[in-house]
């Protein structure tokens, strides 16, 4: 059967494939369009469960704030290179979930991938049709979602590789991205004293006690000097000991305090942290993107 221009146009459009990857399609399916869809659907998932094992290490991360300020929502979506993570279609599809995750109620990994978007697919079906498409590993690494009935949520976007939510005990939008914003540059890794781990304290402990016996000081002067070591580290991993970025003569606590309110929990989210990169020079990246077209 002859394959015209035509059904090659229709069949890019239902699909987003390339010309020829199309045209090849159509004539395997003998002109049957839904076939070919078919197959370019099977095609698809096999490519993307031969990739699954790929290191995606960049990508984008997600934000977005209910217009009542109750709700805020963040995901985390990788890829192989900053090249894919530039795209239209990536961005397209990071931006997609993140709404649909915020007006979505999801406990899991595996219900936010079978979670629905505004097209009728699910985000595991985009997220496969996308590694077929862009011909690298694409994965929903973590997501995070808060809600308040009473209080309010903030979020802050660092370019698009750092992101931040946060929940206020009382409404405050203002401060609520001003403490997003310090979270994002400073790393806090609690909200308070009583939330760092005991063993944690105990283990820096350990560290100061060894490094002050070398002193040659008193016994009741190195116990002095452990004390303020560890009210030093307590101050530096959690965020309402830390001095607030746009006014380091005031701690985040003090200005939370001032506000009249509490912040009751955030998390932050930056690409790449905790996975092991591969080297790659852009050279080959853009090699391996040719040859795997």
């Amino acid at each position: 059967m002859s394959i015209s221009a035509a059904m090659v146009k229709e069949l890019r459009e239902r699909t987003s494939s390339g010309m020829m990857e199309c045209k090849k399609a159509l004539v395997e399916a003998n002109g049957d369009m839904e076939l070919a869809i078919e197959n370019m659907r099977k095609s698809g998932l096999a490519k993307a469960d031969k990739k699954s094992g790929r290191i995606a290490a960049e990508g984008l991360i997600g934000v977005k704030i209910s217009s009542d300020g109750k709700s805020v929502a963040m995901i985390d979506i990788n890829c192989e290179t900053d090249f894919v993570a530039k795209s239209e279609d990536f961005v397209g599809f990071v931006n997609n979930v993140t709404t649909a995750l915020l007006s979505a109620t999801v406990a899991s990994d595996e219900e936010l991938l079978a979670l629905t978007l505004a097209d009728g697919a699910s985000v595991d079906e985009v997220r496969r049709g996308l590694i077929a498409k862009l011909g690298e590993n694409i994965t929903v690494r973590r997501f995070e979602k808060y809600r308040t009935a009473t209080g309010g949520t903030a979020c802050y976007l660092h370019g698009s590789k750092i992101g931040v939510i946060v929940e206020l005990a009382k409404e405050n939008a203002e401060l609520g991205k001003d403490i997003a914003m310090h979270i994002a540059a400073s790393k806090p890794a609690y909200v308070s004293e009583d939330q760092v781990p005991s063993e944690l304290i105990d283990k820096e402990k350990e560290i100061f006690q060894a490094q002050s016996a070398e002193s040659g000081k008193p016994a009741e002067i190195i116990e002095k000097m452990i004390a303020g070591q560890i009210r030093k580290f307590l101050a530096e991993v959690t965020l309402l000991g830390q001095p607030f970025i746009k006014d380091d003569k005031t701690t985040v606590g003090k200005l939370v305090s001032s506000k009249d309110n509490t912040v009751v929990r955030f998390i932050r989210f930056e690409v790449g942290e905790g996975i092991e990169k591969k080297e790659e020079n852009f050279a080959e990246e853009v090699m391996a993107q040719v040859r795997g077209s």
